[in-house]
């Protein structure tokens, strides 16, 4: 007979209710992620980066949307910029709002496509000190969902630069509202205390 991680002896079938056994290491696992969050910040300061050739601060739905998510949750916006595609300023940019010691998160959308123009992911990932691959994972599984195959060409990420979170979303506002919904909003404090140590 094998144990199973999930505190049975067998794998759960189709419709069977799965009910984790104490003392399961699954059991201990999601036990250990609530303490987690429950020392977790509920107010994270979060600085927000639209990248775009195109917008401005007056019709950046996108950066809006983030913010509107971000302070109806309870946290923090900190400040919104507009900045030009370009992997040079994009990576300045970064920079220097994460000089800033009151940001704690930084939420950048646009330029994470495979156009000739999308810098964005360059610009990331040469900054990060840890990648959070579950996010983009996670991300691309959910759009997945919502317009099939296109999904792959989404190159959103996550990690940690210099003990804070820096997450790099699409342009489009639905995409926005997805990965902030299911993915930042219910995990930003839990992302900021575990970086912080």
């Amino acid at each position: 007979m094998v144990d199973f991680p999930w505190g049975g002896t067998h794998f759960p079938q189709a419709g069977e209710q799965f009910v984790p056994q104490h003392g399961s290491s699954l059991t201990i696992f999601l036990m250990t992620v609530a303490e987690h969050k429950a020392d977790a910040p509920s107010a994270v300061h979060c600085f927000i980066v639209t990248v775009s050739d195109t917008r401005t601060l007056d019709d950046d739905s996108s950066g809006r949307t983030i913010a509107d998510l971000l302070t109806a949750a309870g946290h923090v916006v900190t400040g919104r910029t507009v900045i030009k595609d370009d992997p040079e300023l994009v990576h300045s940019t970064i920079e220097r709002h994460l000089a800033d010691r009151g940001v704690q998160a930084i939420i950048t959308t646009g330029g994470t496509g495979i156009t000739s123009r999308d810098s964005t992911y360059e610009a990331i990932s040469t900054l990060l000190e840890k990648r959070l691959d579950g996010f983009g994972e996670l991300f691309r599984m959910l759009s997945y969902q919502q317009v099939g195959p296109a999904a792959m060409m989404s190159r959103a990420c996550a990690g940690l630069v210099a003990r804070r979170i820096v997450v790099a979303l699409p342009g489009s506002p639905g995409a926005v509202r997805l990965a902030m919904e299911k993915l930042v909003i219910p995990e930003l404090g839990h992302l900021v205390q575990q970086a912080s140590k």
